[in-house]
């Protein structure tokens, strides 16, 4: 149960930083450094769900 907690709260972090993302897009333009950084945490984040979902089919956790 707390994987998929896990799972779901990672994935909306990513849309978070998405939403932030799209945001300082529009505030600050295309060459931003806010931007910049938010794409390395939105990359963090998949890496830890792909991480989370690998986990969770190998232990059998999410698996049927």
């Amino acid at each position: 149960m707390l994987l998929k907690v896990l799972i779901a709260l990672v994935f909306l972090a990513m849309l978070a930083s998405l939403a932030a993302g799209a945001g300082f897009l529009l505030r600050d333009g295309a060459g931003s450094r806010r931007l910049l950084v938010s794409l390395k945490v939105r990359v963090a984040l998949t890496a830890t769900l792909l991480c989370l979902l690998f986990y969770g089919f190998y232990a059998g956790g999410l698996g049927g």
